[in-house]
């Protein structure tokens, strides 16, 4: 896709103004939702770096081990690093203890996924939040990692941040797109209590509205399989985002059918679509159907407003959203804006 068809500034829209934009220090959000905030982060502060879902090699990560320590952290690389068991970094037991020991490290503030792919389901039952509980911090991470975000939302009331992780950070900064650095440095400002504030274009399938409301959401597909279980996302009064990759049409429509039957899509407050990267359909199996059609279909009783095409998922133009912060969605005839409150 053509950049310019993504985002412009959320506080000026010129084509020499940069995709994401800092805004002002974040009011305390303690007032602002029931769900805990966890400290944000100050030079000398510690980045934990562990690999709960798939495998992934020390000289992957050096990329973001140099840039996070350029922000002035410091950095522990947990022991799934480097580890392999198959497609997993490291067997289930391993990444569990790794994991274990970041959550309940003291000196450890903020613990950064350093991959998705497949595996956090594996463990997510036998990790013991007692100690994080008490002392919450910023876990950091997208895709597999929605099991986590989920988790916290449904069971602690814990915010989190939903982002690109250590497989996406440049390995030239000086050589990196414009897209790539802003992203990245959208990790460091929502790491660091600064409000954030998103756009996305004109899309003739929005739906107009503005609210504001908890965010919660992530890959559908995640989503989905979590329904029933101790991780189920609950969405009622929520703004939810949504995004995914690699699925056929059918399978998209199957996931969303889901979501409304299991009541996820009806007492929302607002809907985002993300990116979303679709297998073209078989020959002679076509699908017939949009992804805009899709998700209308589904929500086409509902009143509340929906923004297309925002820049989270599996995209080059993948921000840091906060989950289970309070912010405001406003979809207008210029487009569609969220910011953090």
């Amino acid at each position: 896709m053509n950049r310019k068809y993504f985002l412009s500034s959320f506080l000026i829209a010129t084509t020499a103004t940069p995709v994401f934009k800092t805004l002002a220090k974040a009011v305390e959000p303690e007032n602002l939702s029931s769900f805990k905030i966890p400290p944000y982060l100050k030079q000398g502060d510690t980045i934990g770096i562990t690999s709960p879902a798939g495998y992934i090699t020390l000289d992957q990560i050096q990329p973001s081990v140099l840039q996070m320590q350029n922000w002035g952290f410091n950095i522990k690389i947990g022991t799934t690093i480097g580890k392999r068991d198959f497609t997993y970094g490291g067997t289930d037991e391993e990444r569990r203890v790794d994991f274990q020991q970041m959550l309940d490290d003291p000196n450890v503030n903020a613990i950064m996924c350093a991959r998705g792919g497949y595996g956090f389901v594996r463990i997510i039952d036998k990790l013991d939040f007692s100690n994080f509980k008490r002392n919450p911090k910023w876990i950091i991470g997208f895709s597999d990692i929605t099991v986590l975000h989920c988790h916290l939302a449904k069971n602690y009331n814990i915010a989190s941040i939903h982002s690109k992780m250590c497989n996406s950070f440049p390995d030239d900064w000086a050589k990196a797109e414009p897209i790539q650095i802003e992203t990245i440095l959208s990790i460091k400002n929502a790491l660091i209590g600064e409000q954030m504030g998103y756009s996305a274009p004109i899309n003739i399938n929005n739906r107009l509205g503005k609210v504001d409301g908890i965010l919660v959401g992530g890959n559908l597909s995640i989503i989905e399989t979590l329904a029933g279980s101790d991780s189920d996302l609950n969405t009622k009064n929520k703004i939810l985002f949504i995004e995914d990759t690699g699925e056929y049409l059918y399978s998209i429509d199957r996931m969303l059918w889901n979501l409304k039957r299991s009541g996820k899509l009806k007492n929302l407050k607002g809907l985002i679509i993300g990116g979303f990267k679709v297998k073209p359909d078989d020959a002679g199996e076509e699908f017939g159907k949009t992804i805009y059609e899709i998700v209308l279909e589904k929500v086409a009783e509902y009143s509340y407003p929906i923004a297309f095409d925002f820049p989270v998922g599996h995209q080059r133009n993948n921000f840091a959203f906060k989950c289970g912060v309070n912010h405001v969605l406003e979809v207008s005839e210029n487009g569609s804006t969220l910011r953090s409150l």
